[in-house]
């Protein structure tokens, strides 16, 4: 009996299919076996429909398209057998909107805390008809919200809507309110604060009112009566303050119990003294409004504090043993009006919370007790980066179960697992994905701690192959994907963050980080397969590239402007990060190739033969030009660093052979002369070990991957890191923080090596785009003695383990039904084809060193058997 084991709608896997834009939304489902497949589509009227299919991936919807806010429940396998699945799938409201915004402030002062506002709306069940289907609460907001009904919480969104570049485009909730509709009177209540609207965020002092002066909230009820009919339910608004007495997403949350009324969402509260609310007319905002592609921020876990100590100021310090993006939830008992204030930090440094690194970010959250028995708190429109929190002024005792963190971030299911015999590199993978989690609230940031927290497009560029194997990412990139659209100016620049921010930074076309809009949507396309990303990215994917050849003069050489470079090369004083060793203009123009040729690749795709044709030449142009200006004729490359000649061999920019293995050779002299340790930045670090790989050495990979010492990957892990840094030295081994303006403890781009480790060290990757066909090619070494990897692709699970006892080595593959595999074994040029399901190959090896004088592990193969 064929089991369907997962079924999701477009891009949203594991995400949630109520309330999705689409009328015809593709379906993509995961079988242990092949089809044919029976679907089933039960509408809310009753009608039944089905269809009969042999593929699993991105189908055409079968049924009848939905009319906005109709939906049912799909139903993939055998209709009478328990082996199939279930999916509600339900089209949002769309554009039909016939509400306004209401709000309790259209302006608020600079200088001062900004509070969070409560708004509630009245209704009565003797005024909605009597054969209710289901009931819906469609919203959204200018600032941030949650909503309560009766005094229920609606939903388990945070931080809702989430940030999006709000002049274009602003999400839309959808939830079912079915359940919570009562006889007599209802109350609808919403708790609103200024979140990334009219915040203050940026760094280097920051903005306010980026978007508007307003905070409001845009919400309409609708019931669906058994007939099929919509019916609008009118709401009046009112407001008053809220117990949120201050609170900023960098300062935190100020929350005076004293003030707070629980009945005031509930029915038979006495909202005589409020205010009406202002109503702000939907049409005077241009942007568009439309449905999530990926899943809320929302709670994840909880985690208790793996120690706790009275610190001599009377303060009580928890560590949680785990850098993470959240907050704190407490419980305490205290006389009315005692104010206890909760203090975050992600290091420990001189015996002190380490906040210096969260620059303005000051991270405090306040607690004033209503002195009405166990008292809990959680703040809502904050968020902060933290291993280490302080309580100070604390009453009495700490008990277990008194304070625990708690994990928040984007709602994505995990899809990759990777171990092996080395404790470090297990650590360093836990840390990346770690980085990735806490980095990934709403938008890919940079860090989720200190005054920026902004989605550099540089760090998921480069991090972009690592973050959709770790986790369902595509949802979110999509999401931002378009705001990268949205953003590009009229000649196509890409700003270098995401929503953009005027906070200072410089605003300029910048290599590797403005071909995100290239690069990002190209790793989703090798990832799944899915041509619909390429297709919706592809005016801003050209742009980019249209605009860098305008500003190489057509020449393909990109030599003027501002540039990062290989930003945070560790040889870089800390004042000044963007001082690299390597030629920022070779940096550039690389990028330049590497983009044209996506955007080539991609025009054929679509069936764009001129375009492809166009970029073709633009790309031979800038390989030209790289080869004229940043290459000898023996295959030297300019500015000698391991960056440059990582870039130019892993983007194939040399002229021969014979270039590439003198450069190849080159490679490995630079890396063996600094010791094997770390000497790359943003641009060279996720690449080096690959670079090495086609230099002919695994052996210097490991090297380098196994390099404890500063600078390298595995020294934040014996300083105790439990996730990525920025700096190789955010912390100096005397346990002081880099005395730079910019360090930070949980930056994701540096992980980008953990792709490496699921492709090389355990050799599980995709042999083209979608994982249809995959590619099994382990490689022992480092004195390993084991390694695996699983990935959850979007054909099934793949997975891959190698086992070495003595001379003996035994790899076992397990192949998703819907895919095939090639199996190269270590030290074997053979490809061996292999079909669906597990196999297991043994072979005889030994270790051989490749340098006497060098602690390396080569490999050399007899015969392999297959069993």
């Amino acid at each position: 009996m064929t089991n369907i084991i997962e079924i999701w709608l477009e891009n949203r896997r594991g995400g949630n299919t109520v309330g999705i834009a689409e009328a015809s939304p593709r379906i993509s489902f995961i079988a242990d076996a092949e089809g044919p497949f029976a679907l089933r589509f039960t509408h809310d009227d009753g009608v039944v429909e089905r269809a009969t299919v042999t593929e699993t991936q991105r189908l055409a919807w079968p049924f009848t398209p939905l009319p906005p806010r109709e939906g049912g429940v799909l139903r993939v396998g055998d209709a009478d057998s328990a082996h199939a699945t279930e999916l509600r799938v339900e089209r949002g409201i769309g554009e039909d909107w016939h509400v306004d915004f209401v709000s309790p402030s259209t302006i608020a002062p600079r200088d001062a805390p900004r509070p969070a506002f409560q708004l509630r709306a009245a209704f009565d069940s003797a005024s909605l008809p009597a054969d209710i289907r289901h009931a819906r609460l469609y919203s959204t907001a200018h600032g941030v919200y949650e909503v309560e009904l009766n005094g229920s919480r609606v939903g388990e969104d945070i931080l809702a809507p989430g940030w999006t570049s709000y002049s274009h485009r602003l999400r839309a909730q959808t939830h079912d309110v079915t359940a919570a509709i009562r006889q007599g009177e209802n109350v609808i209540g919403a708790w609103l604060a200024d979140g990334w609207y009219r915040g203050h965020i940026g760094f280097d002092g920051g903005v306010w009112d980026i978007y508007g002066s307003d905070v409001s909230l845009l919400a309409q009820l609708e019931v669906t009566t058994v007939d099929g009919r919509h019916h609008h339910v009118p709401l009046e608004w009112s407001w008053a303050p809220s117990p949120i007495t201050a609170v900023g997403l960098y300062e935190g949350e100020t929350f005076d119990a004293r003030l707070q009324d629980a009945r005031w969402s509930s029915p038979g509260y006495d909202a005589s003294g409020w205010s009406p609310a202002e109503v702000l007319p939907r049409s005077s905002f241009a942007a568009r409004i439309e449905a999530p592609t990926a899943l809320p921020v929302q709670e994840i876990e909880t985690l208790r504090p793996v120690s706790v100590q009275r610190q001599e100021d009377g303060r009580i310090r928890l560590d949680f043993g785990q850098n993470i993006s959240g907050v704190l939830r407490v419980r305490l008992r205290a006389d009315a009006g005692h104010t206890i204030r909760l203090h975050h930090a992600e290091v420990i440094e001189d015996g002190r919370l380490g906040i210096r690194p969260l620059r303005a970010a000051t991270s405090v959250d306040t607690y004033i007790a209503a002195g009405e028995g166990v008292e809990t708190y959680r703040p809502r429109f904050t968020i902060h980066g933290f291993q280490y929190a302080e309580l100070e002024n604390w009453p009495g005792e700490l008990e277990d179960g008194d304070v625990e963190a708690v994990v928040i971030h984007t709602g994505m299911r995990q899809t990759a697992w990777f171990d092996s015999s080395h404790d470090g590199l297990n650590k360093l993978h836990s840390n990346v994905s770690w980085s990735m989690r806490d980095n990934f609230v709403d938008l890919p940031t940079d860090c989720p701690q200190r005054d920026e927290r902004v989605g550099w497009t540089g760090d998921i560029q480069v991090f972009a192959p690592t973050a959709l194997r770790l986790f369902a990412a595509h949802g979110t990139l999509t999401g931002w994907l378009r705001d990268v659209a949205f953003e590009q100016a009229d000649q196509g620049h890409v700003p270098n963050f995401v929503p953009w921010v005027e906070c200072g930074f410089p605003n300029f076309p910048t290599a590797a980080w403005g071909d995100a809009a290239v690069i990002v949507p190209w790793e989703m396309y090798l990832n799944d397969g899915d041509t619909k990303i390429l297709t919706d990215q592809y005016a801003s994917m050209r742009a980019w590239v249209d605009l860098v050849d305008d500003l190489t003069g057509h020449t393909g050489l990109w030599n003027t402007g501002f540039q990062l470079g290989d930003w945070l090369d560790p040889t870089a004083p800390p004042e000044d990060p963007g001082k690299s060793h390597t030629d920022k203009y070779l940096v550039a123009t690389a990028y330049h190739v590497r983009t044209a040729r996506i955007v080539a690749d991609t025009a054929a795709l679509l069936g764009e033969e001129s375009d492809a044709a166009h970029y073709r030449a633009v790309a031979d142009r800038a390989t030209r030009a790289f080869q004229d200006e940043f290459l000898s004729d023996s295959g030297r490359v300019v500015s000698d660093t391991p960056t440059s000649v990582a870039v130019a061999l892993v983007f194939d920019l040399f002229e021969n052979e014979g270039q590439v293995q003198r450069a190849g050779a080159r490679l490995q002299e630079l890396v063996g002369v600094g010791g094997f340790h770390i000497s790359t930045g943003f641009v060279g670090t996720p690449i080096i070990c690959d670079a090495l790989v086609r230099a002919g050495s695994m052996d210097y990979a490991y090297h380098l991957l196994l390099q404890d010492e500063l600078p390298s990957w595995l020294y934040p892990v014996s300083m105790g890191a439990t996730t990525i840094w920025e700096r190789w030295d955010s912390m100096l081994p005397d346990g002081s923080i880099n005395p730079g303006d910019m360090t930070s403890f949980n930056h994701y781009a540096l992980g980008a090596v953990a792709d490496f480790l699921h492709r090389a060290v355990a050799g599980l990757a995709s042999d083209g785009p979608g994982w249809e066909r995959l590619r099994v090619e382990p490689r022992p070494g480092g004195g390993l003695t084991r390694a695996s990897a699983r990935y959850d692709s979007v054909r099934g699970t793949a997975a891959v383990s190698w086992v070495r006892e003595g001379e003996r080595l035994t790899v076992s593959v397990e192949v998703p039904a819907a895919s095939s595999a090639v199996v190269v074994l270590p030290g074997s040029g053979e490809e061996i084809e292999v079909g669906a399901g597990s196999h297991t190959f043994d072979t005889v090896f030994r270790a051989v060193a490749d340098d006497p004088e060098a602690p390396f592990f080569g490999w050399r193969r007899d015969e392999p058997t297959a069993a």
